[in-house]
C-alpha cells in the first residue's frame, strides 16, 4: 500500500486522532506533521489543524520513542544543579501547609471555583493550601477543556497550585526575562498571567505564574529581566484572577508548542500524560517541597 494511502487509512474515521497519530509515528519512524496533513482525509485533516500543531509534533515524538518535548532531559538535569529562590516568604517549606486535594480526600471543602472556599481554607488556620500536579480534577470536564482530535477533556493537572491570601507575594525563582504579560480574562481561566523566559546552557524554558493580581502590568513589562528572589507579582482575588479562590498556578514549559499569545494549557490529557510530562515537567523540581506536601 502506497505510504501516503497508508497514513490515510489509518487516520479515516478515528474518534481519537491523538492515539492514531502515535500509533502511526511508532510505525513510521521518519514521519512527519506536514506529511500527515498532506495525507489524511479531508475530515481528519481538518480536526487536526484544529488543534495546536506543537502537541501534535509532542504526540509524534512520543511516538517515534523521543522524549515529547526535545529539551526535557537537559532541563531536568539544570534544574537538578540549580539553586532556585522560594516563590514566598515565609518559606513553604519552612512552615505548616495543607495538601488541597480534590479527589474527595476533604469531603466538606468547597470547590476552588466557589466562593465558600475562602472561609473553609481561612478555618484550617495555615499559611499555605498545596494543589497537586498531576492530579484528575472533575471541574475541567467540560467543553471549554476539549479540543476536535479526540471527545477527551483536558482533566490531568499541570502546575502546583499554591493558596494563600490575595495580595501575597510572589517572587522569582531563577534568572529570566519576561515573555508574556496578559490577562486571560475567559471564566476559569488564569486571569491575570505572567510568563517569564529562562536560559539554561542554552536550552530556552519557561515558567508560568496565573491568577495574578491587576498589579501585575505595574510591575514589569515585556522584556524586562528579573533576578532570583524579585518580586514579580501578587495573587489575585476572586474579580481578576479568573473566578477562583486566592492562589498560584505555577507551571513550567520546556517547549511552548504553538501558543504564542501569553496563555498555556494548565491541563493535559489522560491519555498523553506521557507527553504532557515532557512538556511540563513537574514544578516541584522548582519548589522542592517534600512529596508529603502533597499528601493528606
Amino acid at each position: 500500500m502506497p505510504r501516503a494511502q497508508a497514513i490515510a487509512t489509518a487516520l479515516s474515521c478515528k474518534t481519537d486522532l491523538y492515539a492514531a497519530l502515535r500509533a502511526l509515528a511508532a510505525a513510521l519512524p521518519d514521519l512527519t506533521l506536514d506529511e500527515v496533513l498532506r495525507a489524511a482525509p479531508e475530515p481528519e485533516a481538518l480536526r487536526l489543524m484544529g488543534v495546536d500543531q506543537g502537541l501534535l509534533r509532542a504526540v509524534i515524538r512520543a511516538g517515534k520513542g523521543l522524549p515529547a518535548a526535545a529539551g526535557e532531559t537537559a532541563l531536568r538535569a539544570w534544574l537538578a544543579k540549580a539553586t532556585p529562590a522560594p516563590l514566598f516568604l515565609p518559606e513553604i517549606a519552612k512552615g505548616p501547609s495543607l495538601a488541597l486535594l480534590t479527589r474527595g480526600e476533604h469531603p466538606d471543602m468547597p470547590a476552588f471555583s466557589d466562593r465558600a472556599f475562602d472561609g473553609w481554607f481561612a478555618a484550617k488556620g495555615v499559611p499555605y493550601g498545596l494543589g497537586a500536579y498531576g492530579e484528575k480534577r472533575s471541574v475541567y470536564a467540560t467543553d471549554q477543556f476539549a479540543d476536535s482530535a479526540s471527545p477527551e477533556r483536558r482533566t490531568f493537572h499541570l502546575g502546583i497550585d499554591v493558596f494563600a491570601p490575595a495580595m501575597t507575594a510572589v517572587h522569582a525563582p531563577l534568572p529570566g526575562q519576561v515573555a508574556f504579560v496578559t490577562h486571560n480574562a475567559d471564566p476559569l481561566d488564569y486571569g491575570h498571567t505572567l510568563i517569564l523566559e529562562h536560559e539554561a546552557e542554552g536550552l530556552r524554558f519557561h515558567t508560568l505564574y496565573g491568577h495574578l493580581a491587576g498589579t501585575l502590568p505595574g510591575l514589569l513589562r515585556v522584556g524586562d529581566s528579573v533576578s532570583p528572589g524579585q518580586l514579580i507579582a501578587h495573587l489575585g482575588d476572586w474579580h481578576e484572577n479568573g473566578g477562583w479562590a486566592a492562589h498560584l498556578h505555577f507551571q513550567i514549559m520546556t517547549d511552548m508548542l504553538d501558543q504564542t499569545g501569553g496563555n498555556f494549557f494548565g491541563v493535559g490529557h489522560e491519555s498523553l500524560w506521557d507527553v504532557w510530562q515532557s512538556v511540563c515537567p513537574d514544578p516541584n523540581l522548582i519548589l522542592r517541597l517534600p512529596p508529603e506536601r502533597f499528601r493528606i
